[in-house]
């Protein structure tokens, strides 16, 4: 599933093609969403934000798109009406002048007023989005009694909590934080909830701005020089099951927690 640096740059690339022309049509492969399609015509798109893993795209009629990619859906920014042959199902095509943005797969899809969106079942529910938090809110959050006594493993996934991280994310941030997946905000004293904040903001910003490496930088670059492939120097610990740890040598391991799997060092992240 896609996480939040991901639907981020997904956005960028929506915003970029889409705020410069009106829109010509507007095209939802949901029958309860078909009314809508002619209020959308002529209007512009004044931004596309995301919250998390969720996106808005907002257009001057006070109508916006929502969806949420889930597992599958994906969106393609094409010339303007030219589909590319793909076995997907089209859900929401935008269409203007120059640029057609094509939205596969997504099931989850919707035309909400700026109320709605306030009301919102899911959109409601978000936690701070941790691409835009800083990392004294998220401090405060780790802190407060709905979540001091909840396992990391589980809590970062919670979108209620921080909005935005996923899978890979998550072993990230805690193997940047030095905090093993086993451990809770209460086991934690504020030096430790500090760095666990720090590297939540930072890690998903890196993420965000470099296409998804969340490993130094520096040492990314020299895996890459090497012949190492995209996957391979990507991560500090993810997906690197039995690879030394980048840091110390040892081994990293593998686990599942919240029926999701997680990989740690567990020299460099103690209980």
């Amino acid at each position: 599933m896609p996480e939040g640096p991901e639907i981020r740059i997904a956005a960028d690339k929506l915003e970029s093609a889409l705020t410069t022309l009106p829109v010509v049509e507007v095209r939802f492969a949901f029958e309860h969403l078909k009314p809508f399609q002619n209020r959308f015509k002529g209007c512009g798109v004044q931004r596309v934000e995301t919250r998390g893993k969720a996106m808005l795209i907002h257009f001057d009629n006070q109508l916006s798109i929502y969806s949420h990619n889930q597992l599958y859906g994906r969106w393609d920014i094409r010339r303007a009406y030219d589909y590319p042959q793909t076995n997907r199902q089209l859900r929401v095509a935008i269409h203007t002048e120059k640029t057609s943005a094509l939205l596969y797969s997504a099931s989850e899809i919707d035309v909400l007023t700026l109320e709605q969106i306030a009301e919102h079942s899911y959109l409601s529910r978000l936690g701070l989005d941790v691409l835009s938090s800083d990392s004294e809110s998220l401090l405060e959050q780790l802190q407060s009694t709905p979540h001091r006594r909840r396992r990391f493993s589980s809590l970062l996934l919670d979108q209620r909590f921080i909005a935005g991280i996923g899978n890979y994310l998550r072993s990230e941030i805690l193997f940047v934080a030095g905090l093993s997946p086993h451990l809770r905000p209460v086991d934690c004293n504020t030096p430790k909830l500090e760095r666990l904040a720090d590297a939540a903001t930072a890690v998903s910003r890196q993420s965000y701005r470099h296409s998804g490496v969340t490993n130094d930088l520096d040492s990314a670059d020299v895996l890459k020089a090497l012949g190492q492939t995209y996957e391979q120097y990507r991560h500090w610990v993810f997906g690197r099951a039995n690879e030394p740890c980048r840091r110390c040598g040892t081994g990293i391991l593998q686990d599942v927690a919240a029926s999701r799997r997680i990989y740690f060092c567990p020299v460099c992240q103690p209980v």
